[in-house]
C-alpha cells in the first residue's frame, strides 16, 4: 500500500510540475531548446525522496546516446541530470499524447512514425538537423519499456542504421531498477535507489557486420552485474528491516 501511495504522489508531483516546465519551455525554447527548463526535472527525486546512483561519466563528444528502457524516470533523469542538450527520439503517438506531448515538441525533439516507409529517412533527416545544433541523440533500441528483469527486449534496427549511416560516437548507458524506482502501470514505488551506468563511448568498426549485436551483448554484460548487485541490496534491506 505504502509503494503505491508514494507512486500516487510521485504522479501528482509530475503533473502539478510539467505544465510549468512546459510553459519555461515555449517561453524558452530559443536558447538551446528550453535546456535551463527541462534541467528542473532533477527537482523529481529530491522531492519523492528517490535516488540515482550515477557511475562512469559522461562523454561529452558522443553524438548517440544508446540505452535500455524500464521508466519515465529514464529521461527524467537524464533531463536533469545530463549535461548536453539531449534530442530524444520517440515514437509520433507520444507526441499527441495530451499535456506530455508538449513535453516532446517543444523542445523539438524527433518524433517518428514506426509505420510509415520513410520513417528512417525522416529520423536521418532530423539527427542531422540536431547533430548540427550539437545536441546528441539519444534513442531507447528496445524500442519500448521492457519489465525491468534481467533481460533486455530485442534490440531493433534503428540505432544500428542511425549509427552506421552518419558514423556516430555512441556512448552506452544502462539503466538498472529504474522501473522499480517509480513504475505507472501498476502505480507503485518499489524502491528508493537506482543506478545509472555510462559506459565507455567510443566509435564503431562498421565494416565489422556484428558491431551492433556486440554492442547490446557488452550493455546486457554489464546490465546483469548491477541487476544482480542491486537487488541483492534491495533483498538484504527489505530482511533487515523485516
Amino acid at each position: 500500500m505504502w509503494a503505491k501511495t508514494r507512486a500516487i504522489f510521485a504522479t501528482l508531483s509530475i503533473a502539478l510540475y510539467l505544465p510549468i516546465i512546459i510553459a519555461q519551455i515555449y517561453l524558452t525554447r530559443s536558447k538551446e531548446n528550453g535546456r535551463w527548463a527541462r534541467r528542473q526535472c532533477r527537482w523529481f527525486f529530491g522531492l519523492n525522496g528517490l535516488s540515482v546512483e550515477r557511475v562512469g561519466d559522461y562523454d561529452k563528444d558522443a553524438q548517440l546516446l544508446v540505452m535500455n528502457h524500464q521508466s519515465v524516470t529514464d529521461i527524467i533523469y537524464f533531463e536533469g541530470f545530463h549535461p548536453e542538450n539531449i534530442c530524444w527520439v520517440a515514437k509520433k503517438q507520444l507526441g499527441e499524447i495530451p499535456l506530455y506531448g508538449h513535453a516532446l515538441k517543444a523542445p523539438d525533439m524527433i518524433l517518428i512514425d514506426r509505420e510509415d516507409k520513410n520513417g528512417i529517412v525522416f529520423l536521418l533527416k532530423e539527427a542531422k538537423k540536431a547533430l548540427a545544433q550539437n545536441r546528441p541523440i539519444a534513442i531507447f533500441p528496445e524500442g519500448t519499456r521492457s519489465k525491468g528483469g534481467e533481460k533486455f527486449l530485442p534490440f531493433k534496427p534503428g540505432a544500428r542504421i542511425l549509427a552506421s549511416k552518419l558514423k556516430l560516437r555512441i556512448q552506452p548507458v544502462v539503466l538498472i531498477n529504474t522501473r522499480k524506482l517509480y513504475n505507472t502501470s501498476p502505480l507503485s514505488i518499489e524502491t528508493n535507489k537506482a543506478r545509472v551506468v555510462l559506459m565507455e563511448a567510443f566509435t564503431p568498426d562498421f565494416d565489422d557486420e556484428n558491431w551492433y549485436k556486440k554492442l547490446e551483448m557488452s550493455m546486457q554484460e554489464v546490465y546483469l552485474k548491477h541487476y544482480h548487485e542491486l537487488n541483492k541490496m534491495d533483498l538484504s534491506n527489505n530482511l533487515a528491516q523485516s
